[in-house]
């Protein structure tokens, strides 16, 4: 598939304009504004998507600085009430997450108080009906589609031996379409090959044992990398790559294996154009406002005064407070307050103590 799909499982800080922009099948379902990124932007107001495979979070006041959450890296959603002496009560999204076995959390804060939505409440609606785009629906549709993206994983990940059929056909999903079924088809994992049936949809590609129902593989059109034709121990085959695996396949004539693999790519091609990520939600819910916005890019005629010394050492600096700022998101379950400022010889600051186990050379690794 042409472009890989990173948008919903990876954790993503002040990215280019690029990167939030909904990619090829990606819906912006809920948007939220008055947000405050609460551990990273305190006091910064932004505005808040949730899309069907992430979360973003873009500062209103500098386009440059930006979070994007997969909904594959949540572990736990929470709706925390929150108190200021600025604000009074407030409602907050609170996000656990897991990237590279580096747990972040994410506290999203709206910056309307309850006493000031009571206050510009017009007269002829009700409480209830201006709550509705607040922080408690969207963290209860939130934990609704990160439930879904997690029990639609046949649409995005590879499978194997699982409970494919039903009435011995292929247990269709929601929004599949079965195009081809062809029998006679051997798998070539083995020394001998087995013998089964492939299934040929919108969304993937299936084979099944004839002779054992858990042997079994699903492949869909998202992982896939390369559909070809190619000369095998068995003969001619179909050979196909998703991810780390390269599967053959075995059918004859050749002619009626040509016809497979054509289809297969044909396939596979208009999946990447408009790929199907398996989400569902209701086009009730689907926001039609603009996206995340973009930062405006100007181009000034600016001459770099200095030695090469002095800009290396600001590019150090920089790059010492961008790990500074990913270590505000670091989760550490067993905090019950700030931890105490500690010198750091790396970075020749005052930071906070990092939590057990981390350095400051671990936080380059999250990526």
């Amino acid at each position: 598939m042409s472009g890989s799909v990173w948008q919903d499982r990876e954790i993503r800080f002040d990215s280019p304009d690029s990167q939030l922009q909904p990619r090829a099948g990606e819906v912006i379902i809920s948007h939220l504004e008055e947000v405050e990124d609460t551990k990273g932007n305190s006091r910064d107001n932004g505005y808040l998507y949730v899309t069907n495979l992430r979360v973003i979070w873009t500062s209103a006041t500098q386009g440059r600085v930006n979070l994007s959450i997969g909904l594959k890296t949540i572990s736990k959603i929470q709706t925390k009430r929150v108190k200021s002496y600025l604000r009074g009560l407030s409602e907050a999204i609170h996000l656990m997450t897991t990237q590279n076995k580096t747990q972040f959390e994410f506290i999203f804060t709206s910056r309307v108080s309850e006493r000031e939505k009571r206050e510009i409440v017009s007269p002829i609606h009700t409480i209830d009906a201006f709550f509705e785009d607040t922080p408690k629906p969207i963290c209860k549709k939130l934990d609704n589609h990160c439930r879904a993206y997690l029990s639609s994983s046949l649409y995005r990940e590879v499978a194997m031996r699982g409970a494919l059929l039903a009435d011995r056909e292929l247990r269709l999903l929601p929004q599949e379409q079965l195009y081809n079924k062809i029998g006679g088809v051997w798998n070539l994992s083995s020394d001998k090959g087995n013998l089964g049936t492939l299934y040929i949809t919108n969304v993937r590609v299936a084979w099944q044992c004839k002779l054992n129902d858990n042997f079994n593989v699903s492949i869909p059109y998202l992982q896939m990398k390369v559909v070809k034709v190619r000369d095998t121990k068995f003969g001619v085959a179909m050979v196909l790559e998703a991810g780390n695996l390269v599967l053959g396949f075995k059918v004859d004539p050749y002619e009626t294996l040509k016809k497979i693999v054509k289809e297969i790519q044909s396939l596979h091609q208009v999946y990447s154009s408009s790929p199907i990520f398996g989400v569902e939600y209701s086009t009730a819910d689907e926001w039609e406002g603009p996206t995340p916005p973009t930062t405006d890019t100007i181009q000034e005629d600016v001459e770099l005064v200095g030695t090469k010394e002095d800009i290396s050492s600001c590019e150090s600096i920089f790059s010492n407070i961008f790990v500074l700022f990913i270590a505000a998101y670091l989760a550490d379950p067993h905090k019950r307050k700030d931890r105490e400022p500690v010198y750091s010889h790396e970075l020749g600051l005052a930071i906070e103590a990092l939590p057990d186990g981390y350095s400051i050379s671990d936080l380059w690794q999250i990526s």
